[in-house]
């Protein structure tokens, strides 16, 4: 295939390249200039990351000739080609140019400000959501560099007013929001197309969204309207055939047309697995390809299909591949690890004699290093206590992003909140247990001193990597399936539950190796009056032995309207107390017992409507179990058989208003 001698240099290095359609040829456009646009032309814009990775963006002007957007198209696939079909293809629109493309063009690296418009009459879950989001966007996409700004209707300032617009008659409240989220939902359509005909045509998959990812065959390709936002999507299957994959474009300007959409709609051509976010949120259960960690699965009760569960078994990682993704390990973990905490801005070197110990104030960078098919492979995961600070958070982010571009930008990147750990990183530490402190600090001249009287609690997951974490000292933490190490003033007990395991029992011993002082070993039962009172006394804790002798593992699921109809939608992983939505009702599958946990803001349908999905799970539940008791607690007043499921309890997490916790971080 014959290529413009332009693109024998494109892509080649990191950066911008920019060329004008000047007599239907391409012209390159000088660095000193880039970012200034005639309205009487067309381009053709492409830039390439460190990884790399391309994005070409064809910019067409108010005033530029059908003839000079016919070209620019043409010189768009003909780059995209030469690239090997795999750059993201974006069309862009004087006065309408997409977020990525406005990115390339400012002196320098400008951090922007960031600003949340709250609407007069949105909820409390809608402003905390929102907050949450700013927060990400800032920590992860701005590298902690740019200003919150929370932003209420009617005190709009200059700056929104510019970025804007001037403010429209804004809409009214609508007062309900399920029957919007369903509108959302279903603003997409999915076309096939396909020149089997003899000629390019579009036949509708999918009138509307959400859609599965199963619909998307990779020897076609696909367009996914969503022009009443201004959008439309051209997805290019991996093996469609040459003709589909060149006509995208035009087939894209020409559905436009036969739609009469704007002019200005924006389109994005894209390759298969190059899909961008604003792609993704039209499928309900889209999964990467190499995806670590991802959003919730929904699954509709009464439609359970019996899982397999595979035993984990290290050593055939490699060649098992259902045992690898139930698991989530990509190894065994007896790679290369280099540990670096965050200090000042700076990554400072962790010393290997204090691997695998992690402080709740601090934020961490492990880089795993190991091999598989002959190749080198690199995971950053990115650890983040959550007593940590605000600088400390944005730092661990940058210093991500810095480490990933001094690699080449190959590791995989994995963002990790304390108390959520996954089986691989826990697996690092060979056979000691991952252990991780209340809070405080490690840092050099800022040490944080230790309580006079500390209380670890230690089990094991699934996949066999094991936790110490340190917890309240208070009996009302004991769980009679783990082990325990209470260090006081003047001793030190191993408290041995009932259900502890020979592996659980081991950790504690390492923990309290470190801890120093004689052990007292202590049997659950037989604890002296001195165990008791370090603990300010006698109090219930999970006393039942279901843990240790689990047929299944626990599952826990959120029950919602807010989709329209009530649906149940698990949570993925290894669940921890932080995942208990208070606006929800909550169910938690322990195989003998079904728990229903009521949040204080769950609305009324779910309540009611909860109990019937419990039964329907059981009821449909292939194993064939039957009469299983669902226990119904609400927030605030669990007793000690729920929170035993939930490695370290928080009493007091809901004492604050979680709102409130994240606007702090403003």
């Amino acid at each position: 295939m014959v290529f413009h001698k332009e693109f024998q240099t494109a892509g080649k290095e990191a950066g911008l390249q920019i060329w004008r359609i000047e007599k239907m040829d391409l012209k390159p456009v000088p660095k000193q200039l880039h970012g200034s646009f005639y309205t009487g032309d067309a381009y053709v814009v492409l830039y390439t990351t460190p990884a790399p990775s391309y994005y070409i963006h064809m910019w067409l002007g108010n005033e530029c000739s059908q003839d000079e957007s016919g070209a620019a198209a043409i010189f768009a696939t003909q780059l995209d080609d030469s690239l090997g079909g795999g750059p993201v293809q974006f069309r862009e629109v004087q006065n309408n140019e997409s977020i990525n493309f406005l990115g390339y063009f400012k002196s320098g690296i400008k951090y922007m400000d960031i600003y949340q418009w709250c609407g007069s009459e949105c909820n409390r879950f809608e402003r905390l959501k929102a907050s949450q989001v700013a927060i990400d966007i800032r920590d992860n996409e701005r590298n902690g560099r740019a200003n919150l700004k929370m932003v209420e209707e009617g005190d709009e300032p200059q700056a929104i007013i510019d970025a804007l617009g001037a403010k429209p008659n804004i809409a009214a409240a609508t007062p309900d929001d399920e029957a919007v989220e369903r509108t959302n939902k279903n603003k997409g359509s999915l076309y096939m197309v396909s020149d089997a005909t003899g000629s390019m045509r579009t036949s509708q998959v999918a009138q509307t969204s959400p859609f599965k990812q199963e619909m998307l065959s990779p020897s076609e390709c696909y367009l996914l309207d969503n022009g009443v936002d201004g959008k439309i999507f051209l997805w290019k299957g991996p093996t469609a055939n040459a003709d589909e994959r060149k006509a995208a474009m035009s087939v894209a300007e020409q559905f436009i047309k036969d739609k009469n959409y704007a002019k200005n709609t924006q389109i994005q051509v894209i390759p298969a697995g190059g899909e961008t976010t604003l792609f993704k949120q039209f499928f309900s259960n889209w999964k990467d390809k190499d995806q670590t960690t991802g959003p919730s699965k929904a699954y509709t009760i009464g439609r359970i299909a019996q899982v397999k569960q595979v035993p984990f078994d290290a050593s055939t990682l490699h060649s098992n591949n259902s045992m690898a993704a139930q698991h989530g390990m990509v190894d065994d973990g007896s790679g290369k690890v280099q540990i670096w905490r965050v200090e000042g801005g700076e990554k400072v070197p962790v010393d290997t004699s204090n691997f695998g110990q992690f402080y709740g104030g601090d934020c961490y960078l492990i880089l795993y290093s190991y091999r598989t098919g002959g190749r080198e492979k690199h995971i950053i995961y990115t650890w983040q206590g959550l007593k940590s600070t605000q600088d400390e958070l944005a730092a661990s982010a940058f210093l991500t992003v810095k480490l990933d571009d001094s690699m080449g930008g190959s590791p995989v990147q994995v963002r990790v909140t304390q108390g959520q750990e996954p089986a691989h990183l826990m697996s690092l530490f060979k056979a000691k247990p991952m252990i991780i402190y209340l809070g405080g600090t490690s840092r050099k001249s800022g040490q944080s001193q230790a309580g006079a009287t500390r209380l670890f609690h230690i089990r094991q997951s699934s996949s066999k990597a094991t936790r110490a974490v340190e917890v309240v000292p208070s009996a009302a933490c004991l769980n009679t399936n783990d082990a325990f190490v209470l260090k006081t003033p003047d001793a030190l007990f191993l408290w041995k539950g009932v259900g502890a395991s020979s592996e659980e029992l081991a950790a504690a011993k390492h923990v309290c190796s470190f801890l120093g002082g004689s052990v007292t070993e202590v049997v659950e039962g037989k604890e002296p009056a001195g165990f008791w009172s370090a603990l300010g006394g006698k109090k219930d804790y999970q006393t039942s032995r279901t843990l240790q002798k689990v047929v299944k593992p626990p599952r826990l699921f959120g029950c919602s309207n807010k989709s329209g109809c009530l649906i149940a939608e698990e949570v993925p992983g290894d669940f921890t107390q932080a995942d208990l939505a208070t606006d929800d009702v909550m169910l938690l599958d322990t195989w003998d017992q079904i728990f229903l946990w009521v949040g204080n803001e769950a609305n009324e349908v779910e309540k009611t409507g909860s109990a019937k999905i419990a039964q329907d799970y059981v009821n449909s539940d292939p194993s064939g179990r039957r009469g299983t008791a669902v226990v119904t607690i609400k927030q605030g007043s669990e007793p000690p058989t729920f929170t035993g499921w939930f490695l370290a309890w928080d009493p007091k997490m809901w004492e604050s208003d979680p709102l409130e916790r994240v606007r702090a971080n403003f």
